[in-house]
């Protein structure tokens, strides 16, 4: 019996500990951001690294391609684009689709902006938008400064105003305008 107890204490423990590793890795305000390398809908390769002490970034994270949220989302950051490209400030959309299907998506809504493919869902998991119970990612916006650190998630996005709400909290944030 004593020897189930210190097991079951040892599970405990370990458990625990296991707890804390995963809340202690969730990203927040302050933290630097994961980099990234991935491959737009335009068929170049966009590195967080290229936009360190010269532009913030926006990483708007979306489930699938070719659903209605997502299409609603994404034409938003087309249609309400100006509004986002009048900070200095380089913007995408990414999901864990192919780099093929994200550029069937993009066509389709004759995107102007570059739409990120995560294909091995590695990206996405170091910015926790996937897990182990959820293989898509969340619809979460990363809003990244020039020095390469988090300034905000947006973890409530509206699809249909998502481009006019991320260049509202670009102003709040204290983005530069061009």
């Amino acid at each position: 019996m004593r020897r189930l107890s210190a097991s079951l204490v040892l599970a405990a423990l370990v458990c625990a500990c296991l707890d804390v590793e995963l809340h202690a890795a969730e990203l927040k305000a302050g933290d630097k951001a994961p980099d990234f390398s991935l491959m737009g809908s335009d068929g170049k390769t966009y590195s967080l690294k290229d936009y360190a002490g010269k532009q913030s970034v926006v990483l708007a994270w979306f489930p699938k391609a070719f659903t209605p949220g997502c299409t609603k989302e994404c034409k938003a950051f087309k249609e309400q684009g100006d509004a986002m490209r009048k900070f200095d400030v380089a913007y995408f959309t990414a999901s864990c689709d192919t780099a093929e299907l994200n550029q069937k998506f993009a066509e389709s809504l004759s995107t102007d902006y570059p739409i990120l493919s995560d294909h091995d869902s590695s990206v996405a998991a170091a910015y926790g938008v996937v897990n182990e119970e959820r293989k898509v990612p969340f619809r979460w916006t990363f809003y990244i400064g020039e020095d390469g650190k988090i300034l905000y998630i947006d973890k409530d996005v509206k699809t249909d105003s998502h481009g006019t709400d991320v260049a509202a909290k670009l102003k709040e944030l204290g983005v530069p305008a061009k």
